[in-house]
């Protein structure tokens, strides 16, 4: 199935009295990006949710969002930094020896000096948080790739709507041409009869220059080229997975096509269809932006 590559997934866990929430989104992005942010102390979990993401998704700019809430679980220790409150305490007295200064320490004193205390929190078991957080990035990659592909189908129906639009323009083409030649076929021989007047004039040379002029206006190979690359670009949204860049490829090449019919268009409705050609395939262009 074909995805976007914009979306939104939210999952959950909850394992030894802490709770796990991992978000993620996305925006378009021509290669996988992925930018992870992790409460402090969980850092090592970031290689192995890109990892994991990555297996999953192929392109789009993925950002994902872990939050850890331990809620009452959360023990820690305050440790005295026994050293560093000797050398201080020494430190002060010896000051006020020197300086004949007055003063009573007590211990709400030292609550503001941050390095008088360390902050010790419980070891985190490493496997076990990683196998949790895995656990809520897989339901919210889930919900993720389920938005991503319910959008894509939204973009499929759209582009093939719009190859519709292009294939009765380019049957109205492959029509209107055949009846240019015989126009100009016309207008030709009108010209040479009233150059010569009653004169006979050389019908191999109107034949001669009517098939010169076929030959520089003839649009049959581009438009079976045009249909042959609207089929495959059906064919590959049909298929489904990650076909963003070659789909990408196969408009550049009808754009390319329908250039060139515009170029020997001589025809002021032929020339009309092909700029409405041009701007159906620029729709398309912009909505294939969005597929991964």
């Amino acid at each position: 199935m074909v995805r976007s590559m914009t979306g939104f997934g939210r999952g959950q866990g909850l394992d030894a009295g802490l709770e796990f929430t991992v978000e993620l989104r996305s925006v378009n992005s021509r290669y996988f990006e992925f930018n992870c942010r992790l409460p402090r102390g969980y850092l090592f979990l970031e290689d192995k949710l890109k990892n994991f993401t990555a297996e999953q998704v192929s392109r789009g700019k993925v950002e994902m969002f872990v939050s850890i809430d331990s809620g009452a679980n959360d023990e820690i220790t305050v440790e005295l930094n026994k050293p560093y409150a000797d050398a201080y305490i020494k430190a002060l007295k010896q000051l006020s020896k020197d300086y004949k200064i007055k003063d009573k320490l007590s211990a709400s004193d030292f609550v503001g000096n941050g390095e008088m205390f360390r902050v010790v929190k419980n070891k985190i078991d490493e496997d076990a948080v990683t196998a949790a957080v895995l656990s809520a990035a897989k339901e919210a990659i889930d919900r993720f790739i389920s938005m991503r592909e319910t959008e894509g189908q939204k973009l499929v129906e759209d582009v093939k709507n719009r190859v519709d639009i292009i294939l009765e323009k380019v049957e109205f083409i492959e029509k209107k041409s055949p009846e240019t030649v015989e126009a100009y076929r016309q207008k030709l021989e009108a010209k040479i009869k009233d150059l010569l007047s009653n004169s006979t004039f050389d019908e191999s040379r109107v034949i001669t220059e009517t098939a010169i002029y076929a030959d520089k206006v003839a649009v049959a190979e581009e438009t079976v080229r045009l249909r042959s690359h609207m089929s495959q670009l059906c064919d590959m949204l049909n298929k489904g997975g990650a076909v963003g860049r070659k789909l990408d490829f196969i408009v550049q090449e009808m754009n390319r096509e329908t250039n060139t019919i515009g170029s020997k268009a001589q025809n002021i409705e032929i020339a009309q269809a092909v700029v409405d050609i041009k701007s159906e395939i620029e729709k398309i262009r912009e909505q294939i932006q969005n597929i991964e």
